[in-house]
């Protein structure tokens, strides 16, 4: 029997040089065989790129930001949901997770659907308790210092050696070279992302990146890992190709086995000179170059999707090895009365069917 078609509520639309990843499960969740339904955009600015991709959105409404406050976040999603009933909601940006998951009980009483981590679980991937994660999942990972205060960076002599980085709560990694960098690399993180900054020693070799679904149960449902081959000057991922390595698959597995993490993540490590991997770090969503899990024939946004409407997905093991992605940047022509509709009415709707009007 064929599934009913589902409505999913996407966010992360902002597909700049530093791309949220909304565009790229889009693609994939449009890309599966069997996806017959609607995708409603989710957008925080009328300016997002993906708000105007017609063959991707099918209506789109602008958000509030999180930091407004649960209470209007939580109207707001409910009054789009009046206005075109959604199935699931796939949240794709770090900040506003936290406030899907305090509004999981509220969307599962208007029968939307989710795939989330608890609050516990979110916290412990953190940048700043990476090394206790690395203990509980007996994983490598690189000396990490929480950083509250900038004199603090000057108490790291002798216990991180220079070049180091130092990354933002949510995004963002800067390699410095001394203390002045380091200070001033510190300033530009807590302008962007507040306190705490996180310095992290470096690793010198190769980056591999993972994305992922935990089941919540401790198992696998699949997991793609990838190979950067071209980096943005922001150190994003432009071209990467799908490689496949026992030891990588080994440590994704034990990730999920100690944590239970339910839901998509992307899973960062390092593979030194000598040979060891590490864990960098675990961004707990889909990462923006993750369509090539569905180029490479494991299309892990879809099973998102799935799990979040409450059906059964099988563990999922085969992809195509050496399947690339290739960033492209184009413009895109879209009329001005687009432009005009989202950002004076907060919604545009590319197609006259379904409940939108």
């Amino acid at each position: 029997m064929t599934a009913a078609p589902l409505t999913i509520a996407v966010t992360g639309l902002n597909a700049t040089d530093n791309p949220g990843p909304g565009v790229g499960v889009i693609r994939a969740l449009r890309a599966h065989p069997d996806f017959r339904g609607r995708i409603v955009g989710l957008a925080y600015d009328s300016l997002d790129p993906g708000i105007y991709a017609r063959d991707l959105v099918d209506d789109v409404f602008l958000m509030p930001y999180p930091s407004q406050g649960l209470a209007a976040f939580s109207a707001r999603l409910a009054e789009v949901h009046t206005r075109v009933p959604f199935d699931v909601v796939i949240p794709t940006l770090d900040a506003e997770i936290p406030t899907f998951i305090d509004l999981e009980p509220q969307l599962r009483k208007l029968g939307i659907g989710s795939f989330l981590p608890s609050q516990e679980l979110f916290d412990l991937r953190s940048k700043a308790h990476l090394a206790h994660l690395g203990e509980i999942a007996n994983i490598n990972t690189p000396a990490t210092r929480v950083i509250a205060d900038p004199n603090d960076l000057r108490q790291l002599e002798g216990k991180l050696e220079y070049p180091f980085w130092i990354k933002g709560a949510y995004y963002g990694a800067i390699e410095v070279h001394d203390v002045h960098e380091a200070v001033s690399a510190y300033h530009r993180m807590v302008a962007k992302w507040g306190v705490p900054v996180i310095a992290q020693a470096g690793v010198d070799g190769d980056e591999i990146d993972v994305v992922a679904v935990g089941d919540g149960q401790g198992g696998m449902v699949g997991a793609v890992p990838m190979r950067k081959r071209l980096l943005t000057d922001k150190g994003k991922g432009w071209a990467g190709i799908a490689i496949r390595d026992p030891e990588i698959e080994e440590l994704s597995r034990r990730y999920f086995k100690a944590t239970k993490w339910r839901g998509p993540c992307e899973i960062e490590m390092m593979r030194s000179r000598s040979g060891e991997l590490h864990l960098l770090e675990i961004n707990p969503r889909f990462p923006a170059w993750c369509y090539l899990s569905a180029g490479a024939g494991m299309n892990l946004p879809w099973a998102v999707a799935q799990l979040a409407a409450g059906r059964d997905v099988a563990p999922m093991h085969d992809y195509e090895v050496g399947k690339m992605f290739v960033r492209i940047s184009l413009d895109q022509i879209v009329p001005l009365s687009d432009f005009e509709s989202i950002a004076s009415t907060g919604e545009l709707h590319h197609s006259t069917t379904g409940d939108a009007s």
